[in-house]
């Protein structure tokens, strides 16, 4: 019995350095991750014009309807610099919230957006076309009615020279575009 015991209270003081050892390991990855995404400073992309929010809606079939307010801002060069979609689909509470960039982002760091100077979040990577690279995430009720109410979203991404990009999306005119009537509703009738 007494050997029986020792085992016991050597298997659980080996169980607890074990468990101590990838706590620490753990915290350790942390902290050589968070020095490994530390940004060697920030500009802003002041070369950045940006569109008109717009609504356009998407019926096919039976299905619910599904409706995209969107901006876009282009370089001087007419490319694509940033694209902002809210998608949501009629009758559900919240929405998806896609940020698209080009390609050429330091993908281990999210997008991270500022409603008006309040509290922050961050939208991961979800994936990359030829052209562009999309960050998305579930937008909860309380986002959308920030941006409803919102004056200036900020954004911030890191490309892959760890540089930190700024730019500010306008959302005065987000909130009547979000809740008002579509610019367009495109239908698809579904032969079966």
């Amino acid at each position: 019995m007494a050997n029986a015991h020792h085992c016991l209270l050597g298997f659980v003081v080996a169980a607890l350095a074990g468990a101590a050892t990838i706590a620490d390991t753990k915290a350790r990855d942390q902290t050589l991750k968070q020095a490994e995404v530390a940004t060697r400073g920030s500009r802003e992309a002041k070369d950045i014009t940006y569109g008109d929010w717009r609504k356009l809606c998407f019926k096919a079939g039976g299905a619910k309807v599904v409706c995209r307010t969107s901006i876009t801002g282009t370089f001087p060069t007419g490319q694509m610099a940033v694209r902002m979609d809210l998608i949501e689909r009629e009758g559900d509470r919240g929405g998806r919230l896609q940020v698209f960039v080009p390609v050429g982002m330091y993908l281990q760091d999210p997008v991270k957006l500022t409603i008006d100077q309040a509290s922050s979040f961050r939208v991961p990577y979800s994936w990359c076309l030829t052209n562009a690279c999309i960050a998305a995430d579930v937008a909860d009720p309380t986002t959308i009615k920030q941006l409803d109410a919102g004056k200036v979203l900020v954004m911030e991404v890191v490309d892959s020279n760890l540089l930190t990009l700024i730019t500010s999306l306008p959302l005065a005119q987000f909130g009547p575009v979000h809740k008002g009537a579509p610019a367009e509703t495109l239908e698809q009738d579904i032969d079966e």
